[in-house]
């Protein structure tokens, strides 16, 4: 058997020089880009001819590496959400790291997957494991896994729950009766989730809330009874740190004492809010989320690590193996070698493959600290209390919502006042000034403000509320 009956059909490049030398200029660009980045807009409009570039046909034949970044510099670098610029509002969407960045790239360059099996990537996500356990006072027996984001995590908290108040039963789609609560605040991928796990959107029992935005555990108990009284099996009560609206935090003392009373699995959404366990001036607001049976968090949001990394951590590590080991011949484990190891990373969720998530978290988490990522969550919402303050300053402003955390939420007053935040919103969005979002608190439309971003100041809120005004005297 030589090389000329089989040619080589190897991706390296032929010329390692040449590509260095463009794996250089590709860096450089990208960092000249976020250094540069107060210069630009927050976000700006894709004309159709850029749009249409991507109607390009399939690229059967090899292209040059400089000739694709050049496209890319042309067609997507200008167009993207805007959620690394300081002007960024709307969503609460971290805004990066350059550590988190480079860990990514050597991620890539590894290319290992962390499905399973016995290698130092999976050190790396167990090593950020027992930190997770640490931070948030959870037992050395719970288990972790990192997962595209909140979503996914709530998803599968909830399974470990399903599986947890069936005892391990596989009943299917029969499972007529079990219930799960949550505040009528709660983001909308848990309604998403139970439809996802075979229970449907109505088996979400949804409770009010109270001035502050938080679940009104009477309220609760209350539908409780009623729902048991009717011969219903509630299961599931979920606990929200930091509301999507407006960064409300549920009483999660009061939740946890009352799932421990009523044998409910608590589970918190803690998607940003959950870190506000680093900040010694925020820690207090979270008291109860060590007791917790699952939590489920971002460090793409506040921790500032560059998307995704999701986190689901479960108390019991073993009813979350249990909710997902399946054996299989091609999974075979081993005392010794490549197959060693178990339990792995797939044995707590449904995929076999996985990426390096837990590496540029790693980088960030090292290269930042936690007490620097916990000033970094304080600054956020001391700039969101300053914010507060400007509005209620401003006669033609009014402040809509509480100020728990990190999002303001407030409106420009006048006629049709819907109709004239929508537009203001939009025509901020547009003049790439800052992009703040909207969204409705007791059926009115309101600006919302999520002040995620490490590299937002205090000019820029004052760019926001000036140019609010601004629009609201124009438009109104």
């Amino acid at each position: 058997m030589t090389s000329a009956e089989f040619p080589s059909h190897s991706l390296d490049p032929e010329d390692w020089t040449s590509l260095r030398h463009q794996a250089h200029r590709m860096l450089d660009d990208i960092l000249d880009h976020v250094a540069a980045l107060r210069e630009g807009p927050v976000w700006q409009p894709m004309p159709d001819a850029v749009r249409n570039a991507f109607n390009a046909d399939l690229p059967l034949e090899p292209g040059a590496l400089a000739e694709v970044h050049a496209d890319f510099l042309r067609t997507v670098l200008p167009y993207g959400t805007g959620n690394l610029h300081p002007g960024f509002m709307g969503w609460v969407h971290g805004g990066g790291n350059l550590e988190g960045m480079l860990g990514e790239m050597l991620a890539a360059g590894l290319n290992a997957n962390l499905g399973g099996r016995d290698h130092a990537p999976i050190e790396v996500e167990r090593q950020i494991l027992r930190w997770v356990r640490r931070l948030f006072s959870f037992p050395e027996s719970a288990s972790g896994l990192f997962l595209t984001g909140t979503s996914m995590a709530n998803f599968l908290g909830l399974l470990v729950a399903r599986h947890w108040a069936l005892e391990g039963r596989d009943p299917g789609l029969h499972q007529a009766g079990l219930v799960a609560y949550a505040s009528a605040a709660v983001h909308g991928c848990v309604p998403r989730a139970l439809d996802m796990a075979g229970l449907g959107r109505a088996a979400l029992h949804l409770v009010p809330v109270d001035d502050l935005g938080r679940m009104d555990l009477k309220a609760l108990e209350a539908a409780l009874a009623a729902d048991r009284t009717a011969g219903l099996r509630p299961f599931l009560v979920v606990g929200t740190a930091g509301t999507v609206d407006t960064g409300a935090v549920d009483d999660l003392a009061g939740l946890a004492d009352l799932a421990q009373r009523q044998r409910l699995w608590f589970h918190v959404d803690g998607a940003f809010g959950a870190l506000a366990i680093l900040a010694p001036s925020l820690a207090n607001l979270l008291v109860g989320l060590e007791r917790a049976d699952s939590l489920a968090f971002d460090f793409h949001k506040w921790a500032q690590v560059p998307y995704d990394a999701g986190y689901l951590l479960v108390r019991d590590g073993q009813q979350h193996l249990d909710a997902f080991a399946a054996p299989a011949a091609y999974l075979q484990r081993e005392s010794c070698g490549l197959a060693a190891g178990s339990p792995w990373p797939c044995d707590y969720g449904p995929d076999l493959s996985r990426g390096f998530r837990a590496l540029k978290t790693w980088f960030t988490l090292r290269t930042h600290g936690l007490r620097h990522l916990g000033a970094v969550i304080e600054g956020t919402c001391a700039l969101a209390q300053s914010l507060a303050t400007r509005i209620q300053a401003e006669p033609a402003l009014e402040l809509m919502a509480p100020v728990t955390l990190n999002i303001v939420c407030f409106r420009h007053r006048g006629e049709n006042p819907d109709a004239l935040n929508a537009r203001i919103v939009m025509e901020l969005q547009a003049s790439g000034l800052a992009a703040p979002s909207t969204t409705r608190l007791r059926g009115a439309l309101v600006i919302r403000a999520a002040l995620v971003n490490h590299r937002t100041r205090a000019e820029d809120l004052e760019t926001l509320v000036a140019a609010v005004l601004d629009l609201g005297r124009r438009l109104g």
